[in-house]
């Protein structure tokens, strides 16, 4: 079972050095290793092929591709291109894999029978403040969590090749939350999937906003841009649960809102907030007071909107 690990890299000439050894670590063999230059401007090309130069043998292949076009998502679809594997992993190149994460997903695909099309893994984070913590990580009612916690972000799972094609790759046009877009196609197709208790990657806070980090308002409309391509793909989609999922993307916009709020971008914050309240309130009465309080609690910065949400996922 041949198992293809997709690295995109831009100017990471020594960032990316660790995340390669992670790599040449693993386990497992058969492994094709294909790594993308995003037309960086320092060493980083250099640095890829000189891993190539060092480490190819039988099984162990390495890649090394460039892109011109300037974003990860292009990246990683021109490394799709050059995939042989049965299995996908895509990964990031400040981040590392524990040595035998390849092995553990082999194992869990064989314990199926072969009959999956996702395995995902738990993982660490590393913040700038020198704390770890295990990222949410659930393993039932898997769309919902996608929604609310990025489950199947980039580095947390591999992916038959041949479903991963079905969904029509990488989304060049969601410059932001691109992975968690991505994933939420990938869980319309009601997948097969298989999860690890073990965490088995450790991701390094860069100091980029996340859904409970800050720094959201220098990207105003980017955030929406992925909001709004998730709600077209699950509106126009048959699955079985589409409203409520509709209901999580809106539960998303509304902790968006918050943040905006919490940085001081009070008209941002309230165009996206007074549709999403309007939709989601709508024959409600829970939800009419379920809604301001999450919404409050972020803007505060204080923790505890997802366990409000849950109560909004069943109501």
């Amino acid at each position: 079972m041949l198992f293809t690990i997709i690295i995109p890299v831009y100017n990471r000439a020594e960032k990316v050095k660790p995340t390669l050894a992670s790599v040449l670590a693993q386990t497992y063999r058969p492994l094709q290793v294909v790594l993308v230059d995003n037309d960086s401007s320092d060493d980083s090309l250099s640095v890829l092929q000189e891993f190539q130069a060092q480490h190819s043998a039988d099984g162990f292949e390495v890649v090394v591709a460039q892109e011109s076009h300037h974003t990860a998502s292009a990246t990683r679809n021109r490394g799709f291109a050059e995939a042989k594997g049965d299995w996908v992993l895509f990964f990031d190149s400040d981040d590392t894999m524990r040595p035998t994460l390849v092995e553990s997903y082999r194992n869990a695909i064989t314990q199926h029978g072969g009959a999956l099309d996702l395995v995902a893994t738990k993982a660490c984070l590393h913040s700038l403040d020198g704390n770890l913590r295990n990222l949410p990580f659930f393993t039932t009612d898997l769309f919902a969590n996608q929604i609310l916690h990025s489950i199947f972000s980039t580095q947390r799972y591999a992916v038959r090749r041949e479903y991963f094609a079905k969904f029509g790759g990488w989304n060049n046009d969601v410059l932001q939350w691109d992975d968690w877009e991505l994933g939420i196609r990938l869980m319309l197709g009601q997948p097969r999937v298989a999860t690890i208790s073990d965490a088995l990657v450790d991701i390094y806070e860069s100091g980029e906003a996340s859904i409970t980090g800050t720094n959201f308002s220098d990207r105003i409309g980017r955030w929406e841009q992925a909001l709004d391509e998730a709600t077209h793909q699950v509106a126009n989609s048959n699955h079985p649960e589409k409203e409520r999922m509709l209901h999580l993307i809106d539960f998303r916009r509304i902790v968006l809102a918050a943040h905006y709020a919490k940085e001081g971008k009070i008209e941002a914050a309230r165009e996206l907030y007074a549709p999403a309240y309007r939709r989601l309130a709508a024959g409600s009465p829970l939800r009419r007071i379920i809604i301001p309080l999450l919404y409050h609690i972020t803007s505060k910065g204080l923790r505890g909107a997802s366990r409000l949400a849950k109560c909004l996922i069943r109501t």
